[in-house]
Order: structure tokens, then C-alpha cells, then sequence
């Protein structure tokens, strides 16, 4: 694990202890520290902004009431993501709407790396880069997330998906392998 990681898992860990003692400025620390990350995570994950908003919402709310459920097996991150993805499921559940466009989509990665549309041969890649993820089944496109974008190991995301690590390892594998097949048509 490199310095950076364990940089910031310690400082994810201090803030989670303020968190107990039930102070109001660490929760928002936290919040500016993991808030992007669970917001890109629940809209990968909801393909609704909205929901993800709310995820992000319901996912602090619950380390705000519950901090000791934390059990140190993982990176605060970790645990933090798999609350995200369990409150996503239920925001699925609770109200069925329809798919974030894939112009939005591109709008919310483009404000992570960069302006997209600067050449169109980078936003015709971007578009097809997310119409082949899109085709992904959900496990896959989730493994991907959490592996790529993430940067979690394989474990992490097992924890996370609640699979063993081989299934991980086969899923990124496939998803990959798809993704490779479908971006064959995009020009270089």
C-alpha cells in the first residue's frame, strides 16, 4: 500500500473518532474528504443524480449515528463506499425513475478530468467509452468502479460487492474483455 493511502485512511480514521465524540466539524471534514467519491460512486451505481445526492445524504447520516460499526477490517473509504452502495440499492428500490441521460453522464465525469468537448474526437471517444460501460451488467460496472476508480485492491471490493475475491477477479476480467470488444470501432 503506498503513503498516500495510508495518509489518507489515517486521516479518515481521526475524523471517524470525531465523529464519535459526536463532533459536528469532523462529519463535515468527512464529508469534503469522501463526498465526491460517494456522490460519482451512487450516480455510477443509480444513473440518477438526484438519488445520488441522496445517497450521499443517507450514507453521512448513518456514519454520523453509527461511527462504532466501523471494525477496522478495511480503509474508512471502504466501509464508508459499501454503506453507499447499500443505501443505493435501497434508493433503487424506493422509487423507480428513469436513467440519468448519457449527456449528463459525460457532464459529470468531464468536471472530474477535464472539458471533453475541447476536441470532438475526445468527446466521441468519452461517448463511446460510456455507451460500452453502460452495456456492462451492474456487478461488472460496479467492479470497475470500485477497482479503477477507486482504487480499491481486489479484496476491498469483494468486501464491498460481498463475493469472494476470485469473483471479483473474473468479473473485472469479463468486464474488460467487453469493454475491449465493444471500443474496437472507436478510432484511435
Amino acid at each position: 500500500m503506498d503513503q498516500q493511502h495510508v495518509t489518507d485512511n489515517d486521516m479518515a480514521l481521526g475524523l471517524l473518532k470525531g465523529i464519535e465524540a459526536k463532533d459536528p466539524q469532523a462529519l463535515r471534514k468527512l464529508h469534503g474528504f469522501l463526498g465526491k467519491r460517494i456522490y460519482t460512486f451512487a450516480v455510477r451505481f443509480t444513473r440518477d443524480v438526484d438519488l445520488a445526492n441522496q445517497v450521499v445524504t443517507d450514507t453521512l447520516h448513518d456514519v454520523w449515528r453509527f461511527p462504532g460499526r466501523f471494525n477496522g477490517k478495511s480503509k474508512v473509504s471502504t466501509w464508508v463506499l459499501a454503506i453507499a452502495k447499500h443505501k443505493s440499492l435501497h434508493a433503487l428500490r424506493q422509487r423507480h425513475s428513469s436513467h440519468v441521460d448519457l449527456e449528463d453522464i459525460t457532464e459529470i465525469v468531464a468536471s472530474e478530468i477535464g472539458d471533453p468537448e475541447s476536441s470532438s474526437l475526445d468527446a466521441e471517444r468519452m461517448t463511446a467509452l460510456w455507451r460500452c460501460i453502460e452495456r456492462l451488467p451492474d456487478a461488472h460496472r460496479e467492479c470497475l468502479h470500485l477497482a479503477f476508480y477507486e482504487g480499491m485492491s481486489l479484496a476491498e471490493v469483494a468486501e464491498v460487492q460481498k463475493v469472494p475475491e476470485n469473483t471479483v477477479k473474473t468479473r473485472l476480467f469479463h468486464a474488460r474483455k467487453k469493454l475491449h470488444a465493444c471500443l474496437q470501432g472507436v478510432v484511435d
